[in-house]
């Protein structure tokens, strides 16, 4: 059988039933945005994400440290859905040989500028050549308690930590190749180009939140996922889902529908988790955007209605 038909996350349930893990019993998380191992009373995050050119960037469109920057910006919101700190990385990379020094050494400053505004280091790594630019991070980080996908419970409130869309826009005008962007396509472009994971919420989610997911892959398909490991009902509140002005005026213009994008956009590093409703107020920043409820699927509350969504998002296979 191809692999394609298999799609990403069929193709992941057959790997993963090869493989035996030694010890089950100091393993947490195994299917989640970080995998933790308990180590002597503390809980040590493993994570990898990678940046393949053609696939998941076009070179000619992206400055080499913005390239950098994006792939610690990628692991690090990793981290932070499980609740953690970022700590140390190992970089593996594949290079064409013909490709210029003074881009390689770009990414490389766009990696140490991510590193040191997330207070982590990468401390090696490994080099081959390669028909195209290969990135591949794999990120080791803290957590004092695991936040998994799977804890979502009845009658808790699902939270957004910002706004979605913004990078599928973003993307879209850099492809235009526009001579000349307004104020609002540059900074939807750097809502793509240079995204931020939210590190500013580690302590708390690992505090208060019962579930969360790093959500890059797009709102909808993601929640789905969390959906389904926690066994519940997700409902948005289409009043509370939060709309970006620059979005919807690039939206506006160019005779797109925002929740379209806002929905199933990917490429925003942004959380979406659960907690109490007593909890709520460790999250001002935050947007409440609807409720756990018992059953199955994935609905947007429309006035009285509630409309059954595509759980539906990128997928890398």
């Amino acid at each position: 059988m191809e692999i394609g038909r298999l799609g990403e996350f069929g193709l992941i349930d057959r790997l993963v039933k090869l493989l035996e893990i030694k010890d089950p019993s100091v393993v947490v998380g195994f299917g989640d945005d970080c995998s933790a191992v308990s180590v002597d009373g503390k809980l040590l995050l493993f994570t990898g994400d990678i940046q393949l050119e053609g696939r998941h960037f076009i070179k000619k469109l992206t400055p080499p440290e913005d390239l950098g920057w994006k792939l610690v910006s990628v692991n690090v919101s990793d981290v932070v859905a499980c609740g953690g700190k970022p700590e140390w990385g190992f970089i593996s990379v594949g290079f064409p040989p013909e490709l210029g020094l003074d881009y390689v050494e770009g990414i490389y400053r766009g990696i140490n500028k991510a590193s040191r505004h997330y207070r982590m280091s990468v401390i090696g790594g490994n080099t081959t050549s390669s028909d195209s630019i290969i990135l591949d991070l794999f990120l080791t980080g803290t957590t004092r308690r695991f936040i998994p996908r799977s804890g979502a419970t009845d009658g808790q409130i699902v939270v957004l930590s910002g706004y979605t869309g913004l990078a599928r826009a973003g993307l879209e005008l850099l492809m235009m190749e526009k001579k000349e962007y307004q104020g609002f396509e540059k900074r939807l472009i750097d809502a793509f180009l240079k995204p931020v994971a939210r590190l500013d919420l580690s302590e708390k989610l690992s505090r208060y939140a019962s579930s969360a997911i790093d959500i890059s892959d797009g709102l909808a398909g993601d929640t789905g996922h969390l959906a389904e490991s926690s066994g519940v009902k997700i409902v948005f509140d289409k009043e509370k889902l939060p709309v970006n002005e620059d979005l919807l005026t690039y939206c506006r213009k160019a005779g797109k529908n925002v929740y379209d994008y806002m929905l199933y956009g990917g490429e925003d590093y942004q959380i979406l988790f659960s907690v109490d409703r007593d909890n709520l107020r460790y999250f001002p920043e935050c947007f409440p955007v609807g409720s756990i409820e018992k059953g199955t699927g994935l609905f947007l509350k429309d006035g009285g209605r509630e409309v059954p969504i595509r759980p539906e998002g990128f997928t890398h296979i």
